[in-house]
């Protein structure tokens, strides 16, 4: 069994638990395995003692490259990517899971092209206020099941949402001008039992400020309409 106490250098449990869910989504958002697998998956993988059973878990999870989980030991060499390697901070694909809990990305950080936010009987946030957009289009896809996503972003982004709530809400920003020049950040996902809001803050304003905010501007776009 590995833990998080042994030998100098070994890995804890802990860290290759969290590299085993982040193979799970990215094998769900592949449509490989269907909600119901991928939530039990989930579960089992926090209960999991040993890397054993993570191991059993993605047995049929094709290319999983964690050292911890290989019974050989070694990592394949990593695919040259057609057309050479992007920028750092341009990953393709990034995940954001709360089970039962909690996950925040917020501060200065690299958003990947395609991002998955999945909250089941938790909550999840993602503050893209200062974070460091790839170049075009960012997807934002998101999931939440009895549980609630919420996305802030900043007035200098395009927003473009597409949402289903079944028993829940899909709260978007609303309608903003676009801007040609500025990066877009495109949402879509389905929140069962549960509730997506996306709102437009300004960087170190609160949500408390924000609804300020709003209520004066509203106002004087009426007087400006009535003069």
């Amino acid at each position: 069994m590995e833990t998080g106490s042994g030998s100098p250098g070994a890995k804890p449990l802990g860290n290759t638990r969290q590299a085993a869910i982040d193979a799970l989504c990215e094998h769900f958002a592949n449509d490989a395995i269907s909600v119901e697998e991928f939530e039990r998956r989930v579960e089992v993988a926090h209960r999991a003692a040993s890397v054993e059973e993570l191991r059993q878990l993605l047995q049929d999870v094709p290319e999983v490259n964690l050292p911890a989980l290989r019974r050989d030991r070694t990592a394949p060499a990593p695919r040259p990517r057609p057309g050479g390697a992007p920028a750092a901070h341009e990953r393709d694909q990034g995940f954001v899971v709360a089970v039962m809990g909690g996950a925040t990305r917020k501060g200065h950080w690299s958003p990947a092209r395609t991002n998955f936010a999945f909250a089941l009987m938790g909550g999840t946030e993602l503050d893209f206020r200062e974070a460091v957009l790839p170049r075009g289009v960012t997807h934002v896809q998101v999931l939440a099941i009895m549980g609630g996503v919420d996305i802030i972003v900043p007035p200098s982004v395009n927003v473009e949402s597409h949402g289903i709530g079944i028993m829940g809400g899909f709260e978007d920003a609303g309608q903003q001008e676009h801007d040609p020049s500025a990066p877009t950040l495109r949402i879509s996902g389905l929140a069962v039992m549960g509730g997506v809001d996306i709102t437009v803050r300004h960087v170190g304003e609160s949500a408390r400020d924000a609804r300020h905010r709003r209520k004066r501007e509203s106002r004087e776009r009426r007087r400006l309409r009535g003069s």
